[in-house]
């Protein structure tokens, strides 16, 4: 077997760029034609910085750390973010109404198919407008890409759909029910997970459970194995009111089991996730508190909040945000098999 300086061929390999380059010529189109429908509609383009006090405080998103050091020479631990998300709500308190932001994002432990350790988001506030609205920018967005890019159909191994289809919305409770015939509600009895309630109905289900499996465990191994694999299958899904125990961020819904938070599925790839804002700063500290308290019990670290971001929540109108992948949403339009065949000058591996 030859070893891996002999086998692989960079990126930057005539013949490999020769290859990738029409499809990062279409990349570059998607993005100016994306960048001009939010124009149209009115939204700044900002730019938030990626170096932050808090990278995020998602429990299973991991962040890579650095430090900062002064002239004097003090150490400041700081973070690359996995997100733009705590720095544009705090434009939002500034008086900011509708913003955008192409923004390279990071996070650790993501290296795949799908993933890249370096990705960019494309994340969207409006400010006083619901969450439906939002939505509705989801689908615009996937018609544009797939305009520009001459898609007919979007497929990713072996799913097809069909990009200028209206979305079919359906709520996590219609997609557990319908997909592995699980009342998944009926185990949050006035909001709080009821774990075992929820393993035995995994375990009839055939999900297979370990005794360390936490209600929020269960939930995403249902999630991924019967649910994720059949969503966005000959059209967009828009999976919507998830529990809101896994929406730390989001506002909660009427049925207070459940948040105002959505995410757009397209050939069973998760491509967006958006929810209508929550805006009080006590609740916001005790969820990510809770946040950081799961991601110490499953991986033996914590991060730090934004205190500034909590702080600004107060001066915070209510909005509706999404954040979706936009290195997804090339690979879709041109056909690309992985994410890196999207990238400029996709990280080499190590």
């Amino acid at each position: 077997m030859p070893a891996k300086s002999q086998a692989f061929s960079p990126f930057w390999a005539a013949h490999v760029h020769t290859d990738r380059r029409p499809i990062l010529l279409t990349r570059g189109r998607i993005v100016a034609g994306l960048r001009a429908y939010f124009a149209e509609q009115g939204f700044i383009e900002v730019e938030t910085g990626a170096l932050q006090l808090s990278p995020g405080n998602e429990t299973h998103l991991h962040a890579f750390a650095t430090e900062m050091q002064a002239p004097d020479g003090a150490r400041s631990p700081l973070y690359l973010r996995t997100s733009p998300e705590f720095a544009c709500k705090k434009l939002l308190a500034a008086g900011e109404t509708r913003i955008v932001e192409f923004a390279k994002v990071f996070r650790n432990r993501e290296r795949g198919v799908l993933h890249h350790p370096e990705f960019t988001l494309i994340e969207w506030y409006r400010a006083r407008e619901p969450y439906t609205v939002s939505m509705a920018d989801c689908a615009t967005l996937v018609r544009g890409a797939a305009e520009i890019a001459g898609a007919r159909k979007f497929a990713f191994r072996g799913r097809t759909a069909d990009p200028f289809a209206e979305p079919e919305r359906i709520t996590v409770a219609e997609a557990f029910a319908r997909l592995a015939d699980i009342d998944v509600l009926a185990t949050l009895a006035d909001g709080k997970p009821d774990r075992e309630a929820l393993a035995e109905a995994a375990q009839a289900a055939g999900i297979r459970i370990a005794a360390s499996d936490q209600w929020g465990d269960i939930f995403s191994k249902v999630l991924v194995e019967r649910i994720e694999p059949k969503l966005g299958i000959g059209r967009a899904t828009i999976l919507d009111e998830y529990p809101a125990v896994l929406s730390a961020l989001a506002r909660p819904a009427p049925d207070r089991r459940v948040a105002e938070r959505f995410e757009l599925y397209i050939c069973g790839v998760e491509l967006a996730n958006g929810f209508a804002e929550l805006t009080d700063p006590v609740a916001q500290r005790t969820r990510l508190e809770r946040e950081m308290a799961e991601k110490e019990r499953i991986y033996s670290e914590r991060y730090p909040l934004d205190e500034d971001f909590i702080a600004a929540l107060a001066h915070m109108p209510q909005a509706s945000g999404v954040a979706l992948g936009l290195d997804r949403l090339v690979m879709l339009a041109t056909g690309a098999a992985r994410i890196d065949q999207v990238l400029w000058a996709p990280m080499t591996e190590i």
